[in-house]
């Protein structure tokens, strides 16, 4: 067993983030987070109508209107892409 002489570390990789260091691979794209983010309005808004019948949505834009609309409808494509992602990831995986 090798010993260490005074001011040598023994690198340990860090186990929390799979051992890779926090500048590799392991960050959100753009790509990646602007849907998650969308993701988190969509479902405070489906949370807010499910529990208060308060659409925060409609209530800003209007109900009905055009930016209403585009705003569920990216909701929607968000969740079909995170839904992609998710299926891309556990294959790599296992």
């Amino acid at each position: 067993m090798a010993t260490l002489t005074h001011g040598e570390r023994r690198h340990i990789p860090d186990r929390r983030n799979g051992g890779t260091h926090i500048h590799g691979s392991k960050r959100m794209k753009p790509i990646e987070w602007i849907p998650m983010l969308l993701l988190i309005v969509g479902g405070i808004n489906w949370g807010l109508v499910g529990l208060f019948d308060i659409d925060l949505v409609a209530m800003i834009f209007g109900p009905g209107s055009g930016i209403s609309r585009v705003v569920y409808a990216l909701v929607g494509l968000s969740a079909l892409y995170s839904l992609y992602l998710s299926t891309r990831m556990s294959s790599s995986h296992g």
